[in-house]
């Protein structure tokens, strides 16, 4: 999902970036501006604000396709360990099915957990390590 979607936003901010009229850049050409900052200070901010509805479509479509991975995701896992055990009287792959998710699902925890409080030192105007 990361590798399809990532592909998706790219996409919609060159789009984006493109929608910017050449008369923008020609601007800020003739005010001495380097290729950089016009860039960054003349077609960015506007690319970016006419890329946001497109962004959140994509961000809804993700969330559904995220819902659907997890629901299936774990079936599949526990339905291959379930054949595995069957196969060898063994519940040792139940084990592995576990740690699998533990091993996915903790750094990811711990890694929203260290976004948010990043989020909320920046939000109260704290530095940001």
């Amino acid at each position: 999902l990361v590798v399809a979607y990532s592909a998706y936003v790219a996409e919609v901010f060159r789009a984006g970036i493109e929608s910017v009229h050449e008369s923008q850049r020609a601007a800020a050409r003739s005010l001495g501006l380097s290729s950089r900052q016009t860039m960054v200070h003349i077609v960015l901010p506007q690319a970016v604000r006419r890329v946001v509805p497109a962004l959140m479509n994509d961000m809804v479509s993700l969330q559904k396709d995220v819902a659907l991975v997890s629901i299936v995701g774990p079936i599949e896992v526990l339905r291959q360990a379930g054949i595995s055990k069957a196969k060898f009287y063994n519940f040792t792959p139940y084990i592995g099915a576990a740690i699998l998710f533990l091993c996915v699902s903790i750094p990811l925890t711990r890694l929203t957990d260290h976004l948010l409080a990043r989020e909320r030192r920046r939000m109260q105007g704290t530095a940001v390590r």
